[in-house]
């Protein structure tokens, strides 16, 4: 039985889910969810992220986790961890970039975390000994499996945004809670729940009418348990994802399928589920836990602060120099989808959650 089958018998027995929970099944059901049997990265699936642009992004990276350790005072000991690794070209390029710093790897104890079997393969085959300078990487399914202890430096690329949301429409009578049923078809469709009680986002009063606010409390969570780990141990996050810097409504939900905009409600599980990250939540919940946050800046501030132009440009010099100007071309290009605010520049956000008085690099600069 299909996940689409299955979830029209729990409908139909139970009555219409939630926006989160029809998000969860798509993507981390066990037997058919996306996450859990068949994502996939890169031209030939179904969407790229930075890291697969250039190895530009995962080499500023790394000097990141290196002038943070840094600023920490060189601890001996540090957990370097990733969330959601993807494909496994941000570590890869992250550590070539600091290969040529013996004590910070010397320091490091490598932590993957990654519930997907399938894409655990995938970094395996990325993340060889070569690649590694030394570290043996520890995978677990969750940030509470990596061992305390220790300062944290951790790298979040495009994790915020698959962590489900519920979206709540704005009516004449009142809030209503947006969610998945089955028309007279027998077909999964969207439709509006009446929320017992009252409901209203706290940010906004004079919503329009017709408006879908989305609150994600997954992302509110990881915030929140970042928050709570770097106050304990010390050391720093970095988060970086599409979405918001401040406080808005609308309808973020998309289903990526080979690089297209297709139906959340077609063959579930076969295509990939996001919402745009909340980032000021994420930041409200590690303040509250104890850490403190950086500004939310964008993609192109952060990666311009930490130097990719200079990058780029000492890039297309060797490739010049080498007599390879199509190279040089494709730097140019790949530098442009990443700052260029009509790409990734403005719609991709950063945020650190790090300790108390620790100041941050990437993010000393206006937003």
């Amino acid at each position: 039985m299909s996940l689409a089958d299955r979830l029209k018998l729990q409908i139909a027995h139970e009555g219409p889910i939630t926006v989160s929970a029809f998000m969860t099944a798509c993507l981390h059901d066990p037997v058919d969810g996306y996450y859990a049997t068949r994502p996939k990265l890169g031209p030939g699936g179904d969407f790229i992220t930075a890291p697969m642009v250039s190895q530009m992004f995962g080499e500023l990276i790394g000097l990141w986790l290196l002038e943070t350790w840094e600023r920490l005072g060189r601890p001996r000991a540090i957990r370097l961890v990733e969330i959601g690794p993807g494909g496994g070209e941000l570590m890869a390029d992250a550590l070539r970039a600091v290969s040529r710093a013996p004590d910070f790897l010397a320091a490091a104890e490598l932590w993957l975390v990654e519930p997907s079997m399938p894409l655990r393969a995938v970094q395996a085959a990325q993340l060889t000994p070569p690649r590694l300078y030394g570290l043996m990487p520890h995978w677990v399914s969750g940030l509470v499996d990596v061992e305390e202890g220790a300062p944290i430096l951790l790298v979040a690329n495009e994790v915020l945004d698959c962590l489900p949301a519920r979206q709540f429409v704005r009516l004449e009578s009142g809030w209503a809670e947006r969610r998945i049923g089955l028309n007279e078809a027998g077909d999964l469709i969207f439709g509006l729940a009446p929320m017992p009680g009252r409901f209203s986002p706290p940010a906004f009063i004079d919503t329009p009418l017709g408006a879908v606010f989305e609150v994600a409390p997954g992302q509110a969570a990881l915030g929140s348990e970042l928050g709570a780990r770097i106050d304990k141990d010390g050391g720093a996050a970095l988060l970086i994802d599409y979405g918001r810097d401040r406080p808005d409504f609308g309808d973020t939900l998309q289903a990526l399928r080979r690089h297209q905009k297709v139906s959340p409600l077609v063959e579930p599980g076969t295509a990939d589920l996001t919402v745009h990250a909340d980032f000021p939540a994420v930041a409200a919940a590690a303040q509250a836990a104890g850490s403190e946050t950086t500004p939310i800046v964008t993609q192109r501030a952060l990666l311009q602060a930490l130097g990719i132009v200079e990058r780029a440009q000492a890039l297309c010099a060797a490739s010049l120099a080498r007599g390879r100007p199509g190279q040089a071309e494709m730097i140019a290009r790949q530098l442009s989808r990443l700052v260029d605010e009509d790409k990734m520049g403005s719609l991709f956000k950063a945020l650190s959650i790090h300790q108390k008085g620790l100041s941050v690099p990437g993010f000393e600069g206006p937003p």
